[in-house]
């Protein structure tokens, strides 16, 4: 399809492959392998691989379909589909490392994102250097010699600390990285890494992009160039999205700026009336002034600052979670991007990994929740919140 057609258009039409039936909707091939006419045929297909479907775990019609309006969308030459996020920031960056390479990142990261970091990558030969995201200081000391990759997330998980990613980028490449941006939390819609200087944009699908808690899957976004680095590795590696996961996270698309652009409207609703409750410490939303990084925000984000809002319950563990059991609207959960509002305590879920210390240094406390915002009625979701609040 054209590049020429609109954001809101590419979401619904991009990449659509028909079948000799003529469906409206995308067809589901649910298939594992493909069969030839001839021998001579499947010869020709293996000699000339992409020429056509060979297998799944390779390439099918309809994951390819949501690669194809992916790569569309985010403005990337190429996609690749994945069984879930976690497996496209893997894939992402061990494509393209090696033993005795380094990799800069910050501390504020996603566990599993972290754990990669920290933990796997070192296994195999590769330096990890963590730093403060948000100082730049830091960023160019470290990358004040030769690096291999750096990789963020902005706005990051939990607390929505925001990376300059521009000059992180100009930093990175300086340095002779490769630069990688989990972009999950901004989405596509608010956010384009690749405009900002990123080489590579993964996604967790499982979020806004399938939005109902319905599916797993994950996407990489990248050059052609860096696409040849990538495309062996899941080939050989196998972790292949499921066709029936990609029809629904296709499906997600065409829905997903109208989610959450919704999704950013009541969350920026609720940050204002809560950010000065009595039972809140601190709230932190990089749409609000009072957010250390809200200008950075507004020059890297457009239309919103997304649907995730941070904040510290006053009296710890016990108060945050006698305020979540008392939420009658809001799921407790560990997801987020979902239609429906969902919360989740970070040092006892998502980051309970790290130890105590590691928390405090990326701001997550006792008290800390995060909130995700979905699509219910910003009063109702108010009234929810205040009433297990008091």
């Amino acid at each position: 399809m054209s590049e020429r057609w609109a954001n809101e258009t590419l979401l619904i039409h991009a990449g659509r492959l028909r079948s000799q039936f003529d469906e409206t909707s995308e067809a589901i091939w649910m298939t594992s392998g493909y069969v030839y006419k001839t021998a001579e045929e499947a010869e020709s297909a293996f000699a000339n691989d992409g020429s056509r479907f060979v297998y799944s775990r390779y390439r099918n019609p309809t994951v390819e379909m949501f690669e194809r309006r992916m790569a569309l969308y985010e403005g990337a030459e190429r996609a690749f589909a994945t069984a879930s996020g976690m497996a496209a920031v893997y894939a992402a960056l061990v494509a393209g490392l090696k033993s005795g390479d380094r990799v800069v990142a910050p501390h504020a990261l996603f566990g599993s994102c972290l754990y990669i970091i920290k933990d796997i990558l070192p296994r195999f030969g590769v330096e990890a250097t963590l730093v403060d995201g948000s100082d730049l200081a830091q960023w160019r000391e470290a990358l004040s010699r030769p690096a291999n990759v750096v990789f963020f997330e902005t706005p990051a998980n939990p607390m929505l600390e925001i990376v300059d990613a521009r000059e992180v980028a100009r930093l990175a490449h300086a340095a002779g990285a490769l630069v990688v941006v989990d972009n999950v939390f901004a989405t596509p819609v608010l956010q384009k890494p690749l405009e900002l200087g990123a080489d590579v944009v993964v996604y967790s699908a499982t979020k806004h992009i399938d939005g109902q808690g319905r599916s797993l899957g994950g996407v990489i976004l990248c050059s052609n160039a860096y696409g040849e680095k990538v495309a062996p590795f899941l080939r050989h590696t196998g972790p292949s999205l499921s066709p029936f996961n990609a029809w629904l996270l296709l499906k997600g698309l065409e829905t997903l700026e109208l989610r959450v652009m919704r999704q950013v409207e009541n969350a920026a609703k609720l940050a204002a009336a809560l950010e000065n409750h009595s039972a809140i410490e601190k709230l932190f939303y990089p749409g609000l002034k009072s957010h250390p990084q809200h200008a950075l925000a507004a020059s890297q984000m457009t239309g919103g600052f997304g649907n995730l809002i941070a904040f510290n319950i006053k009296g710890g563990k016990q108060a945050a979670f006698a305020a979540l059991n008392r939420l009658e609207l809001v799921a407790i959960s560990n997801n987020l991007g979902d239609a429906k509002s969902l919360i989740t305590h970070p040092a006892t879920t998502t980051h309970q990994r790290l130890t105590e210390a590691e928390r405090a240094r990326v701001g997550i406390g006792p008290g800390t929740v995060r909130l995700s915002v979905g699509l219910e009625n910003a009063d109702d979701l108010l009234r929810d919140l205040e009433s297990a609040l008091t």
